[in-house]
């Protein structure tokens, strides 16, 4: 059974407005010329002045650098002022992004930048000395370095440079001769050329690299119709509850990651909206009090997150009567959740399903339709059919691999021909994700197709098991993995971090002999402090997993 998503794309909303992202980029800096666009430690841009910044960076880069259209540039930034404007100019000027994340090691950073081939990166001077150890193995010529407090008034940098540097003693020692300071590109009275955006002379926008199903990071490509297409895509289900040129959007997901470029950098851009920008998502006290002072229209996040702003003790301190949208992605949202969110703020969570791969988003329960457990139906133009391990479409109600067909599904992998291969069959880009298709079109995830459990042959799903574990008052978060065992093949390890410290592994067990069929019952369970997780707040199975073939289980 094939769905597909009953929406259409108006004329407002068709992709081919504009050729580029540039083109989108001009249109709504001279539409919402004096509105805000967005806000980051205290000092808000207008779409204006991103405009005038951005362009002063794209001269930069075409007049002051060796870089040519379709050259590779890096971005390793957190959520500052610096990302939308690196970002926005670089596309001016022809560049092929390449987001990085900040927290990377090393060896993480060496395999990103050497595979595909950037040129250039713009770097935060707190990750610099790891730059300065592998840069000689990339072919990168051209530094940008910036500190966090460099697009602030004067004394504030000052100060927000000086306790980072002195104080904080966050920027190790590091000697990149030849790098260019971002300060120096923006010297006071310049003024940005009126010259239009170059064709890159290649249809990518932009490398982004994921794990996929299998393997190491791959660069997904993703052009510039993949990702206007998928920008109107989400804006079609969003714009019921986000409203044009006027609403405040927090944004604690990094920028470089797929799910907030695209909503904050593209589609909040394209609506005109306000994105306010979290630094560090981890500190759940500075957000609430971000949070405090901006009477917020929406809000994006991922369930650990959501789940830690529920417990937090100011969280009923925010005014949440103007909230409209809360969005979610990244990883599963479990029900309670999300039914404790919309108690504390009366703005119901927004769930939607996305990869990489396809610019991301895929599905989202649309408002009005919301239907909680799953991820909503497909966004418009969007064909999806789930699949048995043989390539047989399944149907109504059984789980497969789901298969995902439009306009928003990735060029290829970058120099990956052999992998582009095998994400795809006839035309249909494999996820790698368990599913379920509902009558309406609702899509549920079931799991990761690598994280399932086989045990006696039978097949376990983590999330399941993990949903029902949180769902104990004592519990705060779960998760689970599969390890080996002789007699079953594979048997469930959990792994629990308690709210409760009263909580006990036989309480948890029992709980779970009265919910489970015994082969899903955890054999191992485990109390521990806190679980290891992406810098998005994602649970890493894989890490777990990782520890426990080294012995070191939690």
């Amino acid at each position: 059974m094939t769905a597909a998503q009953t929406l259409t794309l108006t004329d407002d909303l068709d992709p081919e407005l504009f050729a580029s992202l540039p083109a989108l980029f001009d249109y709504s800096c001279r539409q919402y010329v004096d509105k805000p666009a967005f806000t980051a430690l205290g000092r808000t841009l207008t779409y204006g002045a991103l405009n005038h910044y951005s362009q002063l960076f794209a001269d930069f880069l075409r007049d002051k650098t060796s870089l040519r259209p379709g050259d590779r540039i890096a971005i390793q930034l957190p959520n500052i002022l610096q990302f939308p404007v690196a970002a926005i100019g670089a596309l001016k000027a022809g560049l092929v992004l390449v987001n990085t994340n900040p927290l990377y090691t090393a060896r993480e950073m060496k395999h990103q930048f050497k595979d595909s081939g950037a040129k250039a990166v713009v770097i935060l001077v707190n990750f610099c000395d790891k730059l300065e150890s592998v840069l000689a193995e990339t072919e990168i010529d051209t530094v940008i370095t910036t500190e966090l407090g460099d697009m602030l008034p004067p004394m504030k940098k000052f100060i927000v440079n000086a306790g980072v540097r002195h104080l904080k003693k966050m920027v190790p020692a590091y000697n990149l001769p030849g790098a260019t300071l971002w300060t120096s590109i923006f010297k006071h009275g310049m003024i940005p050329s009126e010259r239009t955006p170059v064709d890159s002379g290649t249809d990518t926008a932009i490398i982004l690299y994921t794990g996929g199903t299998t393997g190491v990071a791959k660069g997904a490509m993703l052009t510039h119709r993949n990702l206007l297409a998928n920008m109107m895509q989400l804006r079609a289900v969003s714009k019921p509850v986000i409203y044009d040129g006027r609403d405040t959007i927090i944004a604690p997901l990094p920028l470089y990651h797929t799910y907030a470029f695209m909503f904050h950098c593209l589609t909040m851009v394209y609506a005109g909206n306000h994105s306010v920008l979290i630094p560090n998502p981890r500190d759940v006290d500075g957000l609430v009090k971000v949070m405090r002072k901006f009477d917020a229209n929406g809000f994006v996040g991922i369930n650990t997150l959501y789940l830690a702003l529920c417990r937090h003790p100011n969280i009923t301190k925010v005014n949440f009567s103007d909230m409209r949208f809360s969005g979610a992605g990244g990883m599963a949202l479990t029900v309670n959740v999300a039914q404790e969110w919309t108690r504390i703020t009366g703005c119901e969570v927004f769930e939607g399903y996305g990869l990489t791969e396809c610019s991301p988003v895929v599905t989202v329960n649309p408002p009005g339709g919301v239907r909680l457990g799953t991820v909503g139906p497909a966004v418009p133009e969007t064909l999806l059919k789930v699949v048995d391990d043989n390539g047989n479409e399944l149907g109504l109600e059984e789980k497969g691999e789901l298969l995902v067909k439009g306009p928003q599904v990735m060029k290829g992998y970058w120099q990956n021909p052999q992998a582009t291969e095998e994400a795809f069959i006839d035309g249909w880009f494999r996820t790698g994700d368990y599913a379920q298709i509902d009558k309406d079109g609702y899509v549920r995830i079931v799991d990761r197709k690598k994280d399932m459990i086989i045990v006696s042959g039978f097949n376990v799903f983590p999330s399941e098991i993990e949903e029902l574990v949180n769902s104990h008052p004592d519990v705060f978060e779960s998760a689970v993995i599969g390890i080996p065992n002789e007699k079953s093949g594979e048997m469930v390890k959990l792994f629990v971090v308690p709210r409760n410290v009263s909580l006990t592994q036989e309480t948890i067990r029992t709980f779970c002999k009265e919910n489970l069929t015994p082969y899903k019952v955890p054999k191992e369970i485990v109390l521990v402090k806190d679980l290891p997780k992406s810098n998005v707040g994602k649970i890493l199975r894989r890490e777990l997993r990782e520890q426990e073939t080294q012995g070191n289980p939690a």
